[in-house]
C-alpha cells in the first residue's frame, strides 16, 4: 500500500510497510471477528481474505503501525502482505525491488549484517507496550532504540473519522 501525502502541497509517496508483529502475534489478526487475516507458517500476516472481511475496521485500530487501510468502495481492509506471491518464490517485494534510494530493503539479517550501516532493530516501544516484529527499522548505531509517543486521540478525531464513511445499505 502507498500513502499519497497531501497532494495539494506534493507529489511525495510514503510505502505503508506492514512490520508483520510477532509478539505480540499480529493484533490485527487477533481482532478480525470473522478470521480474514490469516498468518502464514513463515509469519507473514496476510491481507485480508475478500470472501471474509466485512470492513469492520479492527484491525485498522489494532495495528500499532497504522497499516491496514480500509477500501469503503469494496469494504475490504488492504495492506502489505510482503509481495508473498515473489517472497514465497525467492523474489523481492515489489516496494524493495523499486525503491530508487535502496531505503527499504530486503534480504536476510545475516546479509544485512555485511552489506549495510547502522543498528538493525525489531523492538518498537509504544508508551509502555513493546512490540517486536519480524520486519527491522535501520536506526544510527548511537540510538538505543525506537520509542513512539501515544496518539493524541480524541473524540473529535473519532467522530470526525464516522463522518467521513458512507452508511452501508443492506
Amino acid at each position: 500500500m502507498v500513502d499519497f501525502i497531501d497532494r495539494t502541497y506534493s507529489v511525495a509517496t510514503q510505502p505503508t510497510v506492514c512490520m508483520h508483529c510477532e509478539d505480540p502475534v499480529a493484533p490485527c489478526a487477533q481482532v478480525c471477528p470473522v478470521m480474514a487475516i490469516l498468518i502464514t507458517p513463515e509469519g507473514v500476516v496476510q491481507q485480508a481474505d475478500a470472501s471474509r472481511c466485512i470492513a469492520c475496521r479492527n484491525c485498522v485500530y489494532a495495528c500499532p503501525f497504522g497499516v491496514p487501510k480500509i477500501d469503503l468502495s469494496a469494504r475490504l481492509m488492504k495492506k502489505c502482505n510482503l509481495c508473498y506471491d515473489r517472497t514465497s518464490q525467492g523474489l523481492q517485494p515489489w516496494c524493495a525491488q523499486a525503491c530508487p534510494t535502496d531505503a527499504l530493503w530486503y534480504g536476510t539479517f545475516e546479509q544485512f549484517a555485511t552489506e549495510r550501516q547502522g543498528k538493525a532493530i525489531r523492538q518498537t516501544q509504544f508508551g509502555t507496550q513493546e512490540v517486536r516484529t519480524r520486519v527491522y527499522h535501520v536506526l544510527p548505531t548511537w540510538t538505543k532504540g525506537l520509542e513512539v509517543a501515544e496518539p493524541n486521540v480524541t473524540e473529535n478525531t473519532v467522530e470526525a473519522v464516522q463522518d467521513q464513511e458512507e452508511p452501508w445499505i443492506v
